[in-house]
């Protein structure tokens, strides 16, 4: 056994006894990507779930979310998520996950399954094939783009800038700035509807993300919940199932949502849902404001103490 497995077996004895880890995930590409070498590819995503299984119980959300309410969570309990609804989730995430018998969530974005592109991915993508030296983004400044590195801080800084924006200005926003650049975006990024069934029948659960991922805390009250009921609905009538998951936009409590986009959740039938806010979730919590942390370390001596930190955080 070694030191960490061991580590959260001790955890769980004590301080972690009934705390819930809850891993978010986005993407996992086919191969690493240079401007975002964080972001998991196949070959390292494949460790990460080889290091969970050997140091958790990796559990369905719903189930994990039921029996934290229920008090009765197992030590070393562990859930892992995807979130937008990316089309390597089924492509390339699956398999691995099939291959180490571990289940997953998938929250789908709804509005993008017919061939959409969410907003931020033309941000990045308009900056990755840009063949200028400098892209001028008008009022939102210069940015030079002579490598990986300073195509990162460009699209991270244009991100920053727009994404609390009115939705129809931030689409318009990053709409102008796709053609300042010159780019042409042909790659199709999201799933689409046989994916979502893809992973549904190979026993993934399924969950909703909003229509079309708008920050709820900056959208009139009505549309929020009518982002959150559709994208409901649609995933009900696709699977003929219910669905009882889902996971907030951006999902920063106070800053992304409100304390009334949970009770929208609530009446509308979700049992888990859950926040990006770090931290591990224990006795008491709200199964509808569930936390999540993903390590960003690449050895699985970091990686797993970052784990244990967060845990008793």
């Amino acid at each position: 056994m070694d030191f960490i497995r061991q580590g959260f077996k001790l955890l769980s004895a004590t301080a972690a006894s009934g705390r819930l880890s809850v891993l978010m995930f986005h993407r996992v590409l086919p191969r690493p990507d240079e401007i975002f070498q964080d972001e998991p590819d196949a070959q390292r995503f494949d460790q990460i779930c080889a290091w969970l299984k050997q140091w958790f119980e990796v559990l369905p959300l719903d189930q994990a979310g039921q029996m934290l309410v229920e008090g009765r969570l197992p030590g070393r309990a562990c859930c892992i998520t995807f979130d937008d609804g990316y089309a390597d989730n089924h492509e390339v995430a699956l398999p691995i996950l099939q291959k180490h018998g571990l289940p997953a969530t998938f929250f789908i974005a709804t509005g993008f399954l017919q061939g959409g592109r969410m907003w931020n991915d033309t941000v990045i993508e308009a900056v990755r094939h840009c063949r200028q030296p400098e892209l001028d983004f008008g009022a939102y400044g210069r940015f030079a783009l002579s490598n990986a590195s300073a195509r990162r801080k460009a699209i991270e800084a244009i991100i920053g800038a727009i994404k609390y924006l009115p939705i129809a200005e931030r689409l318009a926003a990053a709409e102008d700035l796709l053609e300042r650049s010159g780019a042409r975006l042909e790659e199709q990024l999201m799933m689409g509807p046989d994916g979502v069934r893809l992973l549904h029948d190979a026993g993934m659960q399924i969950g909703a993300h909003t229509v079309s991922h708008p920050i709820l805390a900056r959208t009139e009250p009505q549309i929020a919940r009518q982002e959150i009921l559709d994208s409901k609905c649609y995933l009900e009538d696709l699977l003929g199932q219910g669905c009882s998951l889902f996971a907030y936009p951006n999902g920063k409590p106070g800053r992304d949502y409100l304390p009334e986009h949970v009770e929208m959740v609530r009446e509308l039938g979700f049992k888990t849902a859950v926040s990006t806010a770090w931290g591990a979730s224990g006795k008491g919590a709200d199964p509808l404001q569930l936390q999540r942390f993903t390590p960003w370390d690449r050895s699985k001596g970091a990686f797993g103490l970052r784990l244990m930190r967060n845990l008793l955080a």
